[in-house]
């Protein structure tokens, strides 16, 4: 494996080993409490103040009220972030006491709804050291500037494992508190993902025990779909990062966008911009995917497939570039923005799964990084970790 692609995912292979070894057992057990609390009506209240927390919460509330899972129910979900105003008095105005909290960073207002939900009676969840019932904070990470890069990779790996997992106690609603159902659950077409689905359901610990190897397992091929997507799109990076050091030195932005769980890796890509590691200079970017009255004026008045190309008519300038985030290389609001920025002059960068799709079947962008895999949330997870060794790239290149 070439040096760069080989030194980030050895980076990241020993922090998710660490992480996931380590809070196994817990995200088995949270991931059981969780469906109780859903199963008695309860809500998933993801929050946080500050742009990477809002990405990741926002990118919570879509995976669970939007399953990508054929067959997997929707859960209620919401996210508050600073947009709506202070995240505590959000939270005293919407938390009820079935409600599950799950706190991104540790802002003191992010510490202060904590203590709202706690005093509610809420399961509080947390990804920093915040007071909450259950934390999974990444540490120890293996050291260098990219750590809050693969610490925010290792926690978006943990709520795509909590939003997969947790539907594994919820199908067994006999092992849920309150309820008597004692049946052994068909898992029919389920089975073979989740072969344990069929147990008896006065096993609960047997349960635990198998949603606690799928944690690892999940987290296993994390790790090995990321190091695969830096191995083979490691060049690809190199020459795009150099294409977007120029573009950016002269004075460019950088547009991003996606559909759903792409929409976040976005703002998240956006935020890591206007907001880098010590140290790094700041870079101008712009969210296509953030403001909901643009976006649905568009959708309503012209149609759902120029969200975004409408958006690169009234930004994009010649030394800009579109950096487009697609699972499948195929959404056609994606296409119709590619096609557009190019008309225009703009750089375009593509993050795709499956096999690239369009974008790489018609060379629709510029620079192509493809994650080849069919599962759309270990998918996000290697674009994740591809776009975080981008922007670090374009600030450190290194020789070829």
């Amino acid at each position: 494996m070439p040096e760069l692609a080989l030194a980030a995912a050895e980076r990241r292979r020993s922090a998710g080993e660490a992480f996931f070894s380590a809070e196994a057992e817990s995200i088995a057990r949270v991931c059981h409490r969780m469906a109780e609390r859903f199963a008695r009506g309860g809500r998933l209240i993801a929050f946080g103040e500050g742009a990477i927390a809002r990405s990741d919460a926002r990118h919570v509330a879509v995976e669970f009220v939007h399953p990508v899972i054929v067959g997997k129910r929707a859960l209620p979900a919401l996210a508050l972030t600073a947009e709506g105003g202070p995240v505590d008095e959000q939270m005293r105005l919407l938390t009820e006491s079935e409600d599950i909290a799950l706190a991104f960073g540790d802002h003191p207002r992010t510490v202060a709804a904590l203590r709202v939900a706690r005093e509610r009676g809420c399961l509080t969840l947390a990804t920093s050291h915040t007071g909450a019932e259950w934390e999974f904070v990444p540490e120890e990470l293996p050291g260098g500037e990219d750590d809050a890069f693969i610490a925010q990779e290792l926690v978006e790996t943990l709520y795509h494992v909590l939003w997969e997992l947790v539907h594994v106690f919820f199908e067994h609603r006999g092992l849920l508190e309150g309820r008597s159902e004692r049946i052994v659950h068909d898992s029919g077409a389920s089975s073979f993902l989740y072969p344990f689905l069929g147990q008896q359901e006065d096993d609960l610990e047997s349960v635990v025990a198998d949603v606690r190897a799928s944690v690892l397992e999940k987290a296993a091929q994390a790790s090995e779909l990321r190091a695969q997507t830096l191995h083979d799109g490691e060049q690809g990076l190199r020459e795009a990062a150099a294409a977007l050091r120029t573009r950016l030195d002269a004075g460019g932005r950088i547009l991003a966008l996606g559909n759903g769980g792409s929409a976040t890796d976005a703002m998240d890509a956006v935020a890591d911009l206007r907001f880098p590691p010590d140290g790094w200079p700041v870079r101008a970017g712009i969210d296509l995917t953030e403001d909901p009255g643009i976006l649905t004026a568009i959708a309503n008045d012209v149609g759902a497939d120029s969200i975004f190309s409408r958006q690169v008519i009234a930004h994009g300038r010649p030394n800009d570039v579109l950096l487009a985030f697609s699972t499948s290389g195929g959404s056609r609001n994606v296409l119709a923005a590619l096609a557009e920025a190019r008309r225009r002059g703009l750089l375009t960068v593509a993050l795709v799964g499956y096999d690239g799709g369009r974008i790489v079947g018609e060379g629709l962008a510029d620079h192509v990084v493809v994650t080849s895999s069919q599962h759309i949330p270990r998918i996000q997870e290697a674009q994740a970790s591809a776009w975080h060794v981008l922007r670090e790239l374009i600030e450190h290149p290194e020789p070829e």
